[in-house]
């Protein structure tokens, strides 16, 4: 597990802007990338309270989407030019609440095949207590190529 108090990395700072970029979701409730390395990552959702639920508490949806962009941080590291990723399963336990509270989410990656992968992820509050544990499925996809686009690769071979 790397050390938080370490600089930034450069894939910490791709998966950031790649979010933001292309994740406004990730903005609107104030998640970042905190750490990534290949197949691991960790993730903050800062506390707001225009996340909080009626109880007055984080939401769950945030705490879940912290730890689905943990997982997806995490597996980011591991694909390959042109793979993409679809959450296919989420299995998630809620432990404790949050008041008050950033989370962290923190993900490693178990299993990396040919059109799965599996993350493992514990969230926890700022204190480091147990909030959540999640068990996460991902697909992993080829980018669709056009009929255009595999007669251009044809032509290409053939010159």
């Amino acid at each position: 597990m790397p050390d938080s108090n370490e600089p930034s990395t450069p894939l910490q700072d791709l998966l950031l802007k790649e979010a933001y970029a292309k994740i406004p979701f990730w903005s609107t409730i104030g998640m970042e990338v905190v750490d990534a390395t290949s197949g691991w990552a960790r993730v903050r959702v800062r506390f707001s309270q225009h996340l909080i639920n009626a109880n007055g508490v984080m939401h769950g949806g945030a705490v879940f989407s912290a730890a689905d962009a943990a997982t997806a941080a995490a597996l980011r590291s591991l694909l390959a030019e042109g793979e993409r990723t679809a959450t296919t399963e989420f299995k998630i336990n809620f432990i404790k609440p949050v008041a008050e509270s950033d989370i962290i989410a923190e993900a490693t990656i178990l299993h990396r095949g040919r059109h799965t992968a599996v993350g493992d992820v514990t969230v926890t509050d700022a204190a480091g207590n147990l909030v959540a544990k999640a068990l996460t499925t991902y697909a992993i996809t080829r980018a669709t190529r056009t009929p255009a686009s595999r007669a251009a690769e044809r032509q290409k071979k053939e010159s």
